[in-house]
């Protein structure tokens, strides 16, 4: 009787370790899986700050140019300004030429 004890203890021994066995299958498994959906994500999350990185260059590059246009929007007021009093200007002496 003491033989058979022994063969069904390792039978539940041999069954838990199967389990076990199993069980850490499955867990590496899943690890391998996250792995390679984190590297999947990583890549997409590399792109999409290239991506953001180029667009920030083209709005800096759009806000200099907007820039450079207020500027000059600024300079031509000036010079119309400018135009607009010289107008005056001859406007006056030629009203008190005529009289």
């Amino acid at each position: 009787m003491n033989n058979n004890n022994q063969v069904q203890k390792a039978a539940v021994v041999k069954t838990t370790v199967e389990k076990l066995s199993d069980k850490v299958s499955l867990v590496l498994k899943k690890h391998h899986e996250l792995t390679g959906d984190n590297e999947v994500q990583r890549n997409e999350i590399a792109e999409l700050k290239a991506t953001l990185e180029a667009r920030n260059k083209e709005i800096e590059a759009k806000n200099n140019e907007i820039e450079t246009k207020n500027k000059n929007i600024e300079t031509l007021k000036e010079e119309n300004e400018m135009k607009e009093m010289e107008i005056e200007e001859i406007v006056s002496k030629i009203e008190s030429i005529l009289g």
